[in-house]
């Protein structure tokens, strides 16, 4: 198994414990590493959602959990890789907003496979030349 980075939807999934294969494969992973991985993209994505429908409490109860996940911030290499991917994909007509770009660019940045569900939008990434891997543990 190789380390991952999770994408927010994928993390989600974890914190719920709903679906099957997920947690199998979450279960796994924490097993061999000790931790799940996340940037703080996925912070940024969690605290909105919540924030968005005032659960207050969500949040709250969402940071009570992070100190036992890795955390990997983007550095300046990282972020001029997002805006190269975030540009490849505007100037060839397809956006998929600035999130996803930056959690590729982490992934990339510490040579990452990206535990996502969402394999179209990374997909269009890889398909401009990027090395980014992926996996979906929802399959």
């Amino acid at each position: 198994m190789d380390k991952a980075l999770l994408d927010t939807d994928i993390f989600s999934e974890v914190l719920k414990g709903v679906h099957p294969a997920v947690a199998a494969q979450a279960a796994a992973y924490h097993a061999a590493f000790g931790h799940h991985t996340i940037s703080l993209i996925t912070v940024l994505e969690v605290v909105k959602g919540y924030h968005k429908v005032k659960r207050e409490d969500r949040i709250q109860k969402f940071f009570s959990i992070l100190p036992g996940v890795e955390l990997l911030s983007i550095d300046l290499e990282g972020a001029e890789m997002a805006g190269r991917i975030l540009g490849d994909l505007e100037r060839t007509g397809q956006p998929i907003g600035r999130a996803d770009p930056l959690i590729a660019a982490v992934a990339l940045r510490h040579h990452l496979v990206l535990v996502t569900g969402n394999t179209a939008h990374y997909q269009r990434i890889q398909n401009l030349g990027y090395p980014l891997q992926l996996s979906n543990w929802k399959m």
